[in-house]
């Protein structure tokens, strides 16, 4: 027997989800139910309690994404699982597709290297904070990057009080020195050696990154291969990545000859040189680079963060790899798995057509203003009119908004965040910050949806 559904909804949004179930043509089977109220994100899980009165013989009973309160509770009381579906009802279809195939990225095989780069020209307090940042987005392991012809005075302070703290620590130079304090302080990585610095790795315990002692010589590399493989001990290969119109595809075959090669040995990527060195938006380079580790089987990256526009790689790369290992595991295009790396567009900005919006606004009978977008431009109504625009200053002279400053405020910021989100292709949804994946900071606080939000600034009586 299929599952049975209940929808509850608001009048305003009926028709529409009638279609939309229609068009779906679902395995489940299902009812609709008009709560008794206009606006169906208004919808509350007390309300439901108080108007609910029939289960309609429902499995399950889902309700608009924005409904807030304690549906858990609500669940108990009516004997009834209550779930949350999508906030926009044209997303429905994807909803059920993504409750069928969740993919779990709590799981990623490619370990992150974050660089401290300039850590002799900073004490070590400033090193612990920065090391602590870099863990919260993603890092494994925080390399000490060394600088050449620099004193490091405090270099084994800053490696003790990281390994006290519970830190994985590498040691990032082509000094042999500063190769060799590291690894006696404790050190459990040293980038990097070549075959002629390879001594140092019997002095220490410290896992050694070979790189070729000449930029393209592989033959020296193998040779610091087979020098590590005789000793029986522990080694990472990282052929050296350069950057683009320097030799970057001719690295990426290096890569590839290397893991032809050697099937089985760890490799590590340096991403920095594609990142920072190319003034692009970092989330797509990133998935790139970590698809690349995907398919060559690279099992670590370095990252930094030195250039501004590079602010974010630790944690896009972080997600990168979560995403590319579940995309490999269930052999699958890395699409519709987390949409975290698209910060600027989305897989479907417009949900509404025009004509769909211009129904909906025949409907409304307040003076309450909605907004929303398509791919024709910004759209703002009420029961008093539907005005279209693609630039915001456009609308205000018809708004009659003049003599009630707050509200004036309100509808600005709103038609301004719509029109970003128009001429972007992002989703726009009313009273709600754009997202920007995770190549930004939150915000404000995640949506507790057992709790009512606060009324805005403009809303808040001195």
């Amino acid at each position: 027997m299929s599952e049975h559904i209940l929808f509850l909804t608001g009048r305003l949004a009926e028709k529409q989800l009638h279609a939309i179930l229609k068009k779906m043509q679902p395995e489940f089977t299902y009812t609709v139910h008009e709560l008794g109220l206009k606006v169906a994100a208004l919808m509350t899980a007390d309300m439901i309690a108080r108007r609910l009165t029939d289960t309609f013989g429902a499995d399950r009973i889902l309700v608009p994404g924005r409904c807030r309160g304690d549906l858990e509770a609500l669940s108990k009381d009516l004997g009834i699982p209550v779930e949350r579906g999508p906030e926009e009802l044209k997303d429905l279809p994807q909803f059920f597709g993504q409750a069928e195939h969740k993919i779990d990225l709590s799981r990623y095989s490619v370990k992150i290297f974050a660089e401290i780069t300039d850590a002799p020209n900073i004490t070590i307090e400033e090193v612990i904070k920065r090391a602590h940042y870099y863990k919260q987005n993603g890092a494994d392991v925080i390399d000490i990057g060394c600088l050449p012809s620099t004193d490091f005075p405090h270099m084994e302070d800053v490696v003790g009080t990281l390994k006290q703290e519970g830190f994985t620590v590498s040691i990032d130079s082509l000094e042999e020195d500063d190769l060799l304090r590291g690894g006696k302080a404790g050190a459990d990585y040293l980038l990097s050696l070549h075959e002629s610095s390879l001594w140092i790795a019997d002095e220490v315990a410290s896992t050694p990154i070979l790189i070729p002692k000449k930029h393209e010589d592989l033959a020296s590399l193998d040779r610091a291969i087979q020098g590590m493989q005789t000793k029986n001990r522990a080694f990472i290969v990282d052929p050296i990545l350069d950057p683009l119109h320097f030799g970057f595809t001719a690295s990426i075959v290096r890569y590839h000859e290397v893991r032809k090669k050697y099937p089985d040995i760890e490799m590590m990527l340096g991403i920095g040189n594609i990142t920072e060195l190319t003034h692009a938006d970092t989330l797509g380079m990133n998935a790139l680079m970590l698809g690349i580790c995907s398919e060559l089987n690279i099992n670590s990256i370095l990252a930094t963060e030195v250039s501004k526009h590079a602010c974010r790689a630790v944690k896009e790369a972080d997600l990168a790899r979560r995403i590319m290992f579940a995309a490999k595991e269930h052999n699958m295009l890395p699409k519709h798995i987390d949409p975290g790396l698209m910060a600027l567009h989305e897989i479907s900005p417009f949900p509404y057509q025009l004509e769909e919006i211009k129904e909906l606004a025949a409907q409304i009978r307040d003076p309450s203003f909605r907004i929303q977008i398509s791919a024709e431009g910004l759209h703002i109504f009420n029961r008093d009119g539907f005005h279209s625009a693609t630039d915001p200053f456009d609308l205000y002279p018809k708004l009659q908004v003049e003599n009630d400053g707050g509200h004036a405020f309100y509808l600005g910021v709103e038609l301004a965040r719509a029109e970003i989100a128009w001429q972007l292709g992002k989703r726009f949804s009313q009273d709600q910050p754009l997202t920007w994946g995770c190549a930004s900071k939150t915000t404000e606080p995640t949506v507790d949806l057992h709790t009512f939000k606060p009324a805005g600034t403009t809303l808040q009586k001195k």
